[in-house]
């Protein structure tokens, strides 16, 4: 894996944080349900284009923790990466009638079953929110990673608009209180239940352990789905929390 300059890493990222981009992700997903093969198809190719500005990916071994129903298997291994999905549930991996994919490693993301600095890039997508303690979960990332390797950790903000997910926009009132008010509504209680699958995660708390990381120095901390017009509200305390909706911290291993 060639690296990038964390300089040329940052002007390429935002080169391809364009409206139309940010318009066409917030369109896809409003058809996570319905669609989803257009759902997750442009959240993959997505997330690897967003890596390919930060470096070459061919050749690279790549960690994905909660890499779900394969998506994200077929973008990494177009790019010519080495691909590895961790998942802790099962039932995630054949979501959508999808196969889970040979090699798949069933484990806890806040315990990594692999040795230190096996991997070039270790990726995880919306997976910290759903975690008891994510920023063990980072840890382990950077633990695994090879020095000189690329960490990118990227997690729904519990304040933005989506962060109570099917339960949302009553987390805003309390997540207990929307949880009860999805199952009273629907019948039955939400795939992602506050205080057991769903947990508050917060943008400052995850700069806050990036920043403090003694194996890890900060690359980037991008509002990852914004335009790059809109990155300076990542540096505006209180109001990234509501409007950022998901944060990317990409960390460079010593």
């Amino acid at each position: 894996m060639t690296d990038v300059s964390p300089m040329s890493a940052r002007a390429r990222l935002r080169r391809m944080a364009t409206w139309s981009r940010a318009v066409k992700l917030f369109q896809d997903f409003r058809v996570e349900q319905t669609d989803p093969d257009r759902f997750y198809g442009t959240m993959a190719a997505d997330s690897v284009a967003q890596l390919a500005c930060l470096a070459d990916l061919r050749g690279a071994h790549v960690l994905d923790v909660g890499g779900g129903p394969g998506y994200w298997a077929e973008e990494f291994e177009r790019a010519g990466a080495a691909y590895t999905p961790l998942d802790a549930d099962v039932g995630e991996l054949a979501l959508h009638g999808r196969v889970p994919l040979p090699g798949t490693v069933i484990g806890d993301g806040q315990a990594l079953p692999f040795r230190d600095e096996a991997f070039d890039l270790v990726y995880s997508s919306n997976v910290a929110e759903h975690v008891p303690d994510p920023w063990r979960m980072g840890d382990e990332m950077v633990r695994v990673c090879r020095p000189g390797g690329l960490i990118f950790y990227s997690y729904t903000l519990w304040y933005g608009p989506w962060g109570g997910h099917e339960t949302a926009p009553w987390h805003f009132v309390n997540g207990r209180f929307a949880a009860e008010r999805y199952t009273r509504r629907t019948g039955h209680p939400p795939k992602n239940v506050y205080g057991e699958s769903l947990f508050p995660v917060t943008m400052a708390a995850g700069i806050r352990w990036a920043r403090a990381h003694a194996d890890a120095e900060v690359v980037d901390v991008i509002p990852r789905y914004l335009p790059a017009g809109l990155y300076w509200i990542g540096r505006v305390p209180v109001m990234r929390e509501f409007i950022t909706w998901n944060v990317a911290l990409i960390l460079r291993k010593r």
